[in-house]
């Protein structure tokens, strides 16, 4: 059903009970809009959850008007979400879409937005948004105090939870807007449309999220959402509880977080080994013994670290986190690149060992300075062994373990 020199954009609108409003916004499309449209190819995908009032017969009547006015009809309410599926599914395979825009059928999303946003797409934008947030867009005035808590609150922690920390952070001021193009190649053929958390609206966070993790060539566009005059409203009082869910098994869910709590995990027994050790090789006698080697630079500035058992406690408990921290990461944290050959195992090893001497070199140094200014005890050896880890050793050894031990 497509141009063969045209890409082709299927609008998408779910519906549900809107006979009020969607013979005007059908109208209003193939009159008004897409006629002004010349480089694409334009379909209307109205997917509707077999409305009691009869959106779908209003749908139907105005098919036999206009060729490229599609309808889809689920059987009962099944909610926004999964219209959305049903329509992207439908319009990737039946009508072979190249774009695809969601899309509100009562006038909120203004019509005229559609030809911006193709603009974008054909200047390459992958990913174009219409925001809320940024200058030159508004929520209508007439909403109450509960949509705009809901707006303004809901969209910030779902985008914190989603995009923090990164530039993605700066980038997607309103993940919770329901006006969308994207780009199927690439992008939304990625896309498991089979295992969403929420099919309801929240939906909309998953699929961004999916959509960013793809590094598209993104935009947004400043949306005036238009206050709702006809028709019921798809958002529920319990939309924000459920957004906040999709947001957080998104985030939680995802490979990257995943190794970085194992990462995390690692850490923390890495950091138990590390306490347990410092405090046995400063009490087994072993710190003093090494020590005892550098007793002349006792008073020697800088040196003198050579001659505190403290110092050496600290490094040979780093040493200690180091053998853990690699066998665990090898075979769990970083599993997918694990390294089973034994000699590669070996010079792994080693190479482990020489890029984590820095963080031995750190804990030498942070407990020895400690326990010459603030005396020999295990609450200050334990203290320096915390803000060290926490400040210094942790970005370092991340950086390591990515860019050298387990790179790709």
């Amino acid at each position: 059903m497509a141009s063969k020199n045209k890409p082709t954009v299927v609008v998408i609108i779910p519906t549900y009970n809107e006979a009020d409003t969607i013979g005007d916004m059908i109208t209003h499309l193939f009159t008004k809009i897409f006629p002004t449209i010349k480089d694409y190819q334009m379909h209307l995908l109205v997917v509707d959850d077999t409305s009691p009032d009869g959106t779908y017969k209003i749908v139907k009547s105005h098919q036999k008007k206009y060729q490229n006015l599609h309808l889809l009809t689920n059987p009962k309410k099944a909610g926004i979400g999964y219209a959305y599926i049903v329509g992207f599914k439908h319009a990737m395979t039946k009508l072979k879409a190249d774009f695809i825009v969601e899309f509100d059928g009562d006038f909120q999303h203004p019509p005229k937005m559609i030809p911006q946003m193709l603009e974008q797409a054909t200047q390459g934008f992958d990913v174009v948004i219409g925001s809320r947030k940024i200058k030159g867009g508004s929520n209508p005035k007439g909403w109450g105090f509960k949509r705009v808590m809901f707006s303004e609150l809901g969209g910030l922690v779902a985008r914190f939870i989603l995009f923090f920390p990164g530039k993605n952070f700066l980038k997607v001021t309103d993940p919770t807007t329901g006006l969308r193009l994207t780009r199927v190649k690439g992008f939304l053929d990625q896309v498991d449309f089979d295992h969403f958390y929420s099919l309801e609206f929240s939906y909309k966070l998953q699929l961004l999220y999916q959509l960013i993790s793809l590094k598209p060539k993104f935009k947004e566009l400043p949306l005036q959402f238009g206050l709702r005059e006809k028709g019921e409203s798809k958002i529920k009082g319990s939309t924000l509880v459920d957004s906040l869910r999709t947001a957080f098994l998104t985030r939680i869910n995802d490979p990257a977080t995943k190794k970085f709590l194992k990462f995390a995990i690692v850490g923390f027994t890495g950091f138990v080994v590390n306490s347990l050790g410092l405090e046995f090789f400063r009490r087994s006698g072993l710190a003093d013994s090494l020590s005892a080697s550098f007793t002349a630079y006792t008073s020697t500035p800088g040196l003198s670290l050579l001659a505190n058992p403290n110092s050496w406690s600290g490094g040979l408990g780093a040493e200690l986190a180091i053998i853990s921290n690699f066998i665990l990461n090898n075979f769990w944290t970083f599993s997918s690149d694990r390294i089973t050959n034994p000699f590669k195992f070996l010079y792994k090893f080693l190479q482990f060992n020489l890029t984590s001497f820095g963080a031995v070199i750190i804990q030498f140094i942070a407990i020895g300075l400690a326990t010459l200014a603030f005396g020999d005890t295990t609450l200050v050896r334990q203290l320096a062994l915390v803000l060290s880890i926490g400040f210094l050793i942790l970005p370092y050894n991340w950086l390591m373990y990515n860019l050298v031990i387990w790179r790709k």
